[in-house]
């Protein structure tokens, strides 16, 4: 029985909050040390000198700054994603001449992946500006780039207003969207090959809940590797706007190459974040699957449809 559109929009919806929740709840800390180390490589020397700074300077809590933001970040991010996936893994068939019943390739499903991240990233954007500035407002202020102020979601909003107006929270823009779309490549792409490395001629759909975790975990890995260089400019361009007009994307890149060499400061903080968030969401997905299946006589069209949604199209992983 096919379910009507609006129905799977909404299943979509939630599947995508569901996973946006269980990321920013297992990997906050590890975003905020990897956020400070990218805008202030100069004050640390490796993660466990950020993770002891960190707590000494503002305790626990300084771990989960712009954790709010980061939950609307990624809720918004994976709705869209789930909602526009489907929807660009049909506009990939009619380009490709394909029935729109027909199994896309891993590389097919890729390359919607990827379409898909462009308009998650419009939603994005806003708020991982506002994260983070959270996130690395101590160092702003220490540094005196900018004067102590409330350290809030409130006052960090109000001051963009007050600056930039609303396309002030569209800073970084153009670096997200080249993180996100490659990004979102490498992603769907390793996580499909693995999914098919681990059916060895079954179907996907028929993985259990371990080979969709290593899945999830190599799909991420393959995405931070792919755009940490981008992801690093995009947290400078963001934080670093705070006090005042900031370089481009290209102005930072050179800038960054010509005084730090390139380096990626925060690349290990990045793949140790990546590796478990993904696992811990499809193991929660995972679960619910049984659920699902299990009370489908009461939602016929709907159970089928979320199980679907958690196996073919996975959550956000940064």
């Amino acid at each position: 029985m096919k379910s009507n559109p609006a129905i799977q929009a909404a299943i979509d919806l939630t599947a995508g909050a569901a996973g946006g929740t269980a990321c920013v709840l297992t990997g906050q800390p590890f975003d905020t040390m990897k956020v400070k180390m990218q805008t202030f490589p100069d004050l640390y020397r490796g993660l466990s000198d950020c993770c002891l700074k960190t707590y000494a300077q503002v305790g626990v809590r300084g771990f989960y700054k712009g954790t709010s933001p980061a939950l609307i970040a990624n809720i918004a991010e994976n709705s869209v994603l789930f909602m526009c996936y489907g929807f660009c893994q049909q506009v990939v068939r009619k380009v490709g001449g394909l029935d729109k019943q027909a199994k896309l390739s891993d590389l097919q499903n890729a390359a919607a992946g990827s379409f898909a991240s462009a308009f998650a990233a419009l939603v994005l954007c806003p708020t991982e500006l506002v994260k983070c500035r959270l996130q690395a407002m101590h160092e702003m202020e220490t540094s005196g780039k900018i004067v102590n102020s409330q350290n809030t979601v409130w006052s960090v909003v109000k001051s963009i207003l007050r600056k930039d107006g609303p396309l002030g929270f569209y800073h970084g823009l153009s670096s997200t969207l080249l993180r996100e779309v490659p990004g979102y490549f490498f992603f769907f792409g390793g996580y499909e090959l693995s999914r098919s490395f681990f059916a060895s001629g079954r179907s996907k759909d028929e993985l259990g809940p371990v080979p969709l975790m290593l899945s999830g975990g190599v799909g991420g890995i393959c995405l931070w590797l792919a755009v940490y260089p981008v992801d690093c400019i995009k947290s400078r361009i963001q934080v670093m706007s705070m006090s005042g007009k900031q370089a481009g994307f290209t102005g930072t890149l050179l800038s960054v190459v010509r005084n730090e060499g390139g380096s990626a400061n925060g690349r290990n903080r990045a793949v140790s974040r990546v590796t478990p968030t993904p696992l811990l969401v499809l193991l929660r997905l995972a679960h619910m699957r049984s659920f699902l299946y299990a009370s489908s006589p009461l939602w016929p069209g709907v159970a089928p449809r979320l199980c679907l949604c958690f196996q073919t199209a996975p959550p956000h992983i940064f």
